[in-house]
């Protein structure tokens, strides 16, 4: 297992605490407290990453219209 050291822009909005990857800035994630913001942003920068992808993956292209 590696460990990554990354850095986190945070604030406090009215209900929760949000926070973004200054790495990363597409990662972005809140929390009902601070403890609970720092988990969802490891959650959100694994999951990012896709360091769970296995070697043989598949890549396919969507059309997603907003």
């Amino acid at each position: 297992m590696m460990k990554t050291k990354v850095r986190m822009v945070y604030w406090k909005s009215e209900k929760f605490w949000v926070g973004k990857l200054i790495e990363y800035p597409d990662i972005m994630t809140q929390g009902e407290t601070l403890k609970k913001l720092e988990e969802n942003m490891k959650d959100a920068y694994i999951l990012m990453i896709m360091d769970d992808v296995p070697a043989d993956h598949k890549i396919k292209d969507l059309i997603v219209t907003v």
